[in-house]
């Protein structure tokens, strides 16, 4: 990480209506040039931490500072150092997508280059086809393609692939992974966890409005819950087994059985941990 000052700087950010807290005293900080997802169940308070970063949606406390503002007081040359994918967006159907383009692109001081855009999202035989007239994951691609045509120091993506096709999302990848080798900061939320698991330098996970971990992705969850699976089966049924030493267990099962029926070595996924720290919350809330 660099020493140069945080992208992104949240300190007990909050967010109430009424009684209810959508956002209870979140902090973290994300570098200059890392790619940073916020991941956590419907009704987390993650859109909302994100709205709140965007300068969207006005906070009930806590400080924050986006790319060295605060975003409710942000000016048109701050916004204009920002690019935003949302979940839904209300674009012109009556224009075509290389109009859109152009247009967007003319708000912008160092805009990208608009067949440059077209190609990294896939559209570029849509180029002269009206908005309106597309699927609903070609107009997904039309709101990436609209959020990075500004060349942006900072990129929020709010669920990016929803409605992409497996390739599409794989395109996708490897456009966002280009923009993060130019140095661009990127701040993802999604529901797919082995999205943020590709994509994602570090992540934290969001719960009933509670940060509840954060760090490199390969680090997150208890120490426990990322140990190695074996799995096989003898004449005496299944079995599983736990151990930081998935090899050495193998060996002795050969030795012992042979060759082991259904020999199975899981190391635990993204999702595996992020789903055992939720329904560690969701366990105490209840």
């Amino acid at each position: 990480m660099t020493t140069s000052a945080p992208a992104i700087r949240v300190t007990d950010l909050r967010k109430t209506y009424g009684a209810f807290a959508a956002v209870d005293g979140i902090s973290f900080e994300i570098e200059p040039g890392e790619t940073f997802a916020l991941l956590g169940p419907n009704g987390a308070g993650k859109s909302t931490t994100v709205e709140i970063l965007e300068g969207y949606r006005e906070r009930s406390g806590g400080d924050v500072s986006v790319l060295g503002s605060d975003p409710r007081h942000a000016t048109l040359e701050w916004k204009a150092r920002i690019g935003i994918v949302l979940q839904q967006t209300g674009e012109s159907g009556n224009v075509t997508v290389r109009e859109q383009l152009t247009h967007f692109a003319s708000l912008y001081p160092r805009p990208r280059d608009v067949d440059e855009v077209l190609a990294a999202v896939g559209l570029e035989q849509k180029a002269k086809t009206r908005i309106k007239s597309l699927s609903g994951g070609q107009r997904r691609r039309v709101d990436v393609a609209l959020g990075v045509i500004g060349r942006p120091e900072l990129l929020f993506l709010d669920e990016p692939t929803t409605g992409f096709d497996p390739e599409a999302r794989r395109q996708f990848w490897e456009l966002i992974r280009s923009l993060s080798r130019e140095g661009t900061t990127i701040v993802l939320t999604t529901h797919y966890l082995d999205e943020a698991a590709q994509l994602s330098d570090r992540a934290a996970v969001i719960a009933a409005g509670r940060l509840i971990d954060i760090g490199p992705v390969d680090e997150l969850g208890s120490t426990e819950a990322r140990v190695p699976i074996v799995r096989w089966r003898d004449g005496q049924g299944g079995h599983e087994r736990r151990t930081a030493e998935p090899a050495r267990l193998v060996a002795e099962l050969a030795a012992a059985l042979g060759e082991p029926v259904d020999l199975e070595v899981i190391r635990p996924s993204l999702e595996d941990v992020y789903l055992e720290l939720v329904a560690s919350v969701e366990e105490v809330a209840a």
